[in-house]
């Protein structure tokens, strides 16, 4: 670098460099090994820790206008009475509708240090003129809990979408609160979930496990073997169990159901998961950056290593989730491969594998009844959200008349042939059309969606996954589970 710096012939951006070499040193190494600048690095932490500063707002942009879609309850917004469906108009006198901003442009105006203040103007339906708002920047929860509910008399459903910082006592909270409204027996949904900090997966681990069992254990080169076990206090040490996992379910979420499997404490259910068992930590380095190294695996219990190989390089590695697909794997548990052939041992005897995640105990495969190229189309140009936001906008103040509750709206409202051609027509617009055989294979998806979308934007995500999870193949297996004793007797597990 110094040779470089005094005596090329160009004079050179000598940090760009030092970042490009660091980018490539890591790439050899292993796949989550990597280097994030000052920016990467709070883009990155954001979720994980589990705040941020701001004015407490989901919005959306329609029609070239800001619409709020929710004001987080206790944030500074919903303090001031800003309402859900107000559209904002003026920034700090800066006029943001009508004016191409972009979702980057809203959080650089709202987003802030906590104590400063952003005026708004607001148009509201029904008022005659634009109502001013001074709101306090504070901080913002961002939860790791996606929906909590009872799926059915004495059954709590807990679906966690990261392990941040605040997701055990989320979690907690949640469990007690179900306990509350009669829940005896819970369902943990994994899916989809990539993980966060490993003193999380630990201590939601500890949730379940009584005594001081093992719950993982990591080891390194230059780390000596660390245990972390289970204490005596845990908010759900008995009753049945049954933890959601799929190919989306990493790391940390790895974690938790290899301790509930190992130690035959619930039933697994699913997709055999991504296979991440390595962990990371961060060293700054003086610019505010920072290199999160790989500095240890963790294994279960029972020994096990649920890392999935990355000889075949970075884009191999990345590939891996395809190549399920293609092999058939998600939809015919034949076709799983078992990469690491040594046994290992659950504490009934039930043996078990390592090497490329963490097999459930009851394979569900992924229907693919209803995807068709439409219903990618829809999906991927995000004219589900448009579409019901743009619904709920105009039909709000009726909808919240009729249906008091999720229930109600779940049971009720009917997705009719009069709101289908609304949506195909509106779809259409943008360019997506559909042929026959494309309609009647995702059309009770296509409803299912709809009708979740609407009560999540009268609502939250706890009435989408309240009304979504009747598509949910998992979801509908690990309810069938739970009303089998057998089940639990048949697999040997503790409930």
């Amino acid at each position: 670098m110094k040779m470089l710096d005094t005596y090329y012939v160009d004079s050179l951006n000598m940090d760009s460099i030092v970042e490009v070499g660091i980018e490539k040193i890591l790439s050899g190494l292993d796949p989550h090994s990597v280097y994030m600048n000052k920016k990467e690095l709070e883009k990155a932490n954001e979720p994980l820790v589990g705040n941020f500063e701001g004015v407490g707002i989901q919005f959306n942009i329609l029609d070239d206008t800001i619409l709020v879609l929710h004001t987080i309850s206790g944030g500074p917004s919903k303090r001031v009475g800003i309402m859900d469906g107000d559209r904002i108009i003026f920034i700090n006198d800066e006029k943001v509708a009508g004016t191409g901003i972009d979702n980057d442009g809203v959080f650089k105006r709202l987003r802030g240090s906590k104590g400063t203040e952003v005026r708004l103007k607001i148009y509201r339906t029904g008022e005659p003129e634009l109502l001013e708002f001074l709101v306090i920047r504070d901080k913002i929860p961002l939860f790791a809990l996606d929906a909590h509910y009872l799926a059915a008399p004495g059954l709590g459903y807990i679906k966690l979408s990261r392990f941040s910082a605040t997701a055990t006592d989320e979690v907690v909270a949640a469990i007690d609160e179900l306990k509350q409204k009669g829940a005896k027996n819970f369902i943990l949904d994994l899916c989809g979930n990539s993980g966060g900090y490993l003193n999380q997966a630990f201590a939601l681990s500890d949730q379940f496990l009584d005594g001081e069992k093992l719950i993982v254990y990591t080891e390194g080169k230059s780390q000596r073997r660390e245990n972390f076990n289970a204490t005596e206090q845990g908010a759900f040490q008995e009753g049945k169990l049954v933890v959601m996992i799929d190919q989306g379910s990493a790391s940390a979420s790895e974690i938790v159901s290899g301790a509930i499997q190992d130690w035959d404490r619930g039933i697994l259910v699913g997709r055999r998961t991504f296979g991440k068992g390595l962990v990371q930590k961060a060293y700054s380095l003086p610019d505010q950056s920072a290199v999160r190294l790989t500095m240890a695996r963790y294994y279960t219990p029972s020994g096990r290593s649920i890392q999935k190989s990355y000889k075949g390089g970075q884009d191999q590695y990345r590939d891996e989730l395809g190549e399920r697909y293609e092999s058939g794997e998600l939809y015919d548990a034949s076709k799983v491969k078992i990469l690491d052939s040594t046994k290992y041992y659950t504490s009934s005897k039930r043996v078990v594998y390592g090497g490329g995640g963490v097999m459930p105990d009851i394979y569900v495969a992924m229907d693919t009844n209803w995807i068709s190229k439409y219903y990618g189309k829809l999906i991927r140009s995000g004219v589900f959200n448009s579409f019901t936001i743009q619904y709920v906008d105009k039909n709000r103040k009726e909808l919240e008349a009729k249906y008091q509750t999720v229930e109600q709206l779940k049971s009720k409202f009917i997705i009719d042939k009069t709101l289908l051609d609304e949506f195909y027509a509106f779809a259409k617009l943008k360019n997506i059309t559909h042929d026959n055989e494309d309609f009647y294979n995702s059309l009770e998806m296509i409803k299912t969606q709809l009708k979740a979308l609407i009560a999540r934007n009268i609502w939250d995500e706890n009435a989408y996954f309240y009304i979504f999870n009747d598509q949910n193949e998992i979801y509908q297996e690990a309810l069938e589970i739970m009303g089998e004793k057998k089940i639990f007797k048949k697999n040997k597990i503790k409930s």
